[in-house]
């Protein structure tokens, strides 16, 4: 890799599985992933752009839409895509304790390795959690007040679990206690440009955009141009057609100012699989 700025962009590809699985109550717009999803992959085609589609297990297996489409994740490889885990069901990993965190995390991993014929490697936890990392200042009062002891997963256990069950990387979220706390006084956030860190022998990005492709994404994508480091970018398919910052008339733009971004050697559209050496 040379030392241009770089761009991930992720895809949390929950299907049916999270709708029913969603914290403010089940939802209804899983038919909705396919879709949009279709849509997305003839966007990024046009571009030659590759993704990262951070897929639920489930998916992969046989079965009917809203809740599988094993076809649609075999179209993502075959387009040179990296298919990653979303684990089996989009589980809500802080909740899990340590048998049932590695039944998912390897079901899920099997589950789409025989799916695509190829290896798995990359994980996405569902809702970006968990968010609780003691040691850098990182605390989720609400993972503590859910989950007590040894049963709760933190991130720790999260990557001592990846490392256990085949994954070599991870999108992270936690943060520094003392940077929320300044950036509530500011009332503003202070995003930085990501790098690859190493937690327990997997390697991880920590997000630096919120879900989407609006004004944070894009400012944070022309900031990695001009000084390096590496944006990431995140969305889910089934918001491509809803009124937020995840809507296609957000993607666009921001996949042109990608391709013409590239085209000027300003910037590399990467994968996790590209960064295996770092």
């Amino acid at each position: 890799m040379n030392g241009r700025g770089r761009v991930m962009i992720f895809w949390d590809y929950d299907t049916q599985w999270g709708a029913d699985r969603s914290r403010s109550g089940k939802k209804s717009w899983g038919m909705a992933e396919f879709v949009n999803t279709d849509r997305i992959l003839d966007l990024l085609a046009a571009r030659g752009l590759k993704t990262v589609f951070a897929c639920v297990g489930a998916a992969a297996q046989p079965g009917a839409r809203p809740y599988h489409d094993p076809a649609q994740i075999r179209r993502m490889h075959a387009e040179g895509h990296e298919v990653g885990s979303h684990s089996l069901q989009h589980d809500w990993l802080p909740g899990l304790g340590p048998a049932r965190l590695k039944e998912t995390l390897l079901e899920s991993r099997e589950s789409l390795e025989q799916c695509i014929g190829h290896r798995v490697t990359t994980f996405v936890p569902p809702w970006n959690q968990p968010y609780d990392y003691l040691r850098v200042g990182s605390v989720s009062l609400a993972e503590r007040r859910e989950v007590r002891g040894a049963q709760r997963t933190d991130v720790r256990r999260l990557c001592a679990a990846l490392a256990e069950t085949g994954y070599t990387f991870a999108r992270l979220a936690f943060r520094n206690g003392l940077r929320r706390v300044v950036e509530a006084i500011s009332r503003r956030e202070h995003p930085r440009r990501a790098t690859v860190s190493s937690l327990l022998g997997v390697r991880y990005v920590l997000l630096n955009t919120p879900a989407g492709f609006d004004r944070p994404a894009a400012e944070m994508v022309r900031r990695v141009a001009d000084d390096g480091g590496i944006a990431v970018v995140w969305a889910h398919p089934h918001s491509l057609t809803a009124d937020n910052s995840q809507n296609e008339k957000y993607l666009v733009p921001l996949l042109d100012d990608l391709v013409a971004l590239r085209s000027a050697n300003r910037i590399d559209v990467v994968l996790p699989r590209d960064l295996a050496h770092e």
